[in-house]
Order: C-alpha cells, then structure tokens, then sequence
C-alpha cells in the first residue's frame, strides 16, 4: 500500500470536508442577508404605502375666493343738481318799485309845496326812477351771480365727493382682491412644500428599497454558490474517500 496515495485522499477527503462546511456556512449566512432583506423591504413597503395613503388631498387654492361685486356701490344717489334750485332775484325788483314810488311821492309832496310846474316834477320823478332802476338792477345781478356761484361751487363739491368715495371704493376692491390673491398664493406654496417633501421622502425610500431588493437576489445567488459548493465537496470528498479507499485495499 502506498503511504503518500493515502496521505493524498485523506488531504482530498480533507479538502472535500472542508468545502463542505465552508458552503453550509455561506448558505447559511446568504439564507440570513435574504431573509433580513426581505424584512428590510417589507418594512420600506409598508412606509411607502403609509405615506401614499396619508398624502394631502390635493387642493384648490382659489376655493376661498370671494365676489367682490357686493363692494362696489351706486353712488347716484348721492348726486344733485345743485342748479335746479336756482331762484329769481326779484328782491331788487321789489326794492326799485318801492323806491320808485317812495321817489313819486316824494315828488309831488315837493311840487304841491313849491308850486312849481307838473313837467319839472315829471322830470325830478323820472330821474329818481331811473336812479333806483340802476341799483336794482346792479343788486339783482349780483345777487344771481351769487346763486350761481354757489351752485357751481356745489357741483364742483359734489363731483370730488363722488371722486373720492369711487376712489376709496376702487382701493378697497383692490385691496381685497390682493388678499384674496395672496391667500391663494399661499395656499398653492404650502401644497407644493409640502408635496415637494413628500415626494423626496418617497424617492429615498423607493432607492432603499432598490437597494433591499438587490441584496436579496445577491444573497440567493450566494445561496446557489454554497449549494454547488457544497454539492462540489460531497462530491469531491466521496471522490477522495474512494481513492483513499482503493489505496488502503491495494
């Protein structure tokens, strides 16, 4: 019998053994990565699917808006027109007839006193008359100039009152209409905030995920290399132990 064929088999069936348990403990260790992978997964899967059930319902950000039409008022009501009061001065008038015959009077009281002719009263009279004639009328057109005045005065009061409560109407209206605008804006900026996190917390999960999925196809693909490994040492060391076998017999 031959001493180093037999040293040779039992190295071989040495070998083979050891191959062995190198593959049961590679399958061992692969079939514990596959299955904390798949833990792993499961866990990322079932954050994935919280998040997606607990989203933000979508929104519309311009639901608050309101019609501002209710802002707007008629401001007719408030106008006039300031010259349909406008009177007649007949105040002069009546003071020109009252001086006129004041004057008359006064006249014949002088003419029945002196003696002197009717065509020399007639005159005195008529000079008097046309005196106050000339002051009447001078009051009576001053006295319309003045309603005038103060009605054009009214209109013009009038047309900057209007002015200025259309003007305050208009800032008021746009005024609420950039708050309303604002308050959309908002709206529309915390939604996308907060789907902008959403969407980025999913993005790594989903790459967590990627990644769990690779390490369990690794992990059975070592399952697969420790199952040839294995099956190689059975092989190999069954193979050994018969030639260690035949050495020992011959």
């Amino acid at each position: 019998m031959s001493s180093l064929a037999v040293i040779a088999a039992g190295a071989a069936v040495a070998a083979g053994v050891i191959k062995i348990i190198g593959g049961i403990s590679a399958k061992s260790k692969a079939k514990r990565k596959a299955a904390a992978a798949a833990a792993e997964r499961a866990k990322i899967e079932r954050k994935i699917t919280n998040i997606e059930n607990n989203r933000q319902a979508v929104i519309n950000p311009y639901s608050g808006v309101t019609s501002l039409a209710g802002m707007a008022e008629n401001l007719s009501g408030s106008m006039s027109n300031p010259m349909a009061n406008l009177g007649v001065a007949t105040q002069a008038a009546e003071i020109q007839m009252e001086q006129t015959d004041i004057a008359l009077a006064n006249t014949l009281d002088t003419l029945q006193a002196t003696g002197a002719s009717a065509g020399g009263a007639t005159a005195l009279a008529q000079a008097a008359a046309a005196s106050k004639k000339d002051v009447a009328a001078g009051i009576e057109t001053q006295e319309a100039a003045n309603e005038k005045a103060k009605a054009q005065g009214e209109q013009d009061l009038q047309k900057r009152q209007v002015a200025e409560e259309i003007r305050m109407q208009e800032g008021n209206i746009a005024d609420a209409t950039r708050v309303q605008d604002a308050e959309a804006k908002g709206a529309i900026f915390r939604f996308e905030a907060q789907e902008a996190r959403t969407n980025a917390k999913l993005n790594r999960l989903s790459g967590q995920q990627d990644q769990t999925r690779m390490d369990q196809r690794q992990a059975e693909q070592n399952k697969v290399q420790a199952n040839a490994a294995i099956v190689g040492g059975v092989s190999d060391t069954v193979g050994a132990m018969g030639s260690m076998y035949g050495a020992v017999k011959s």
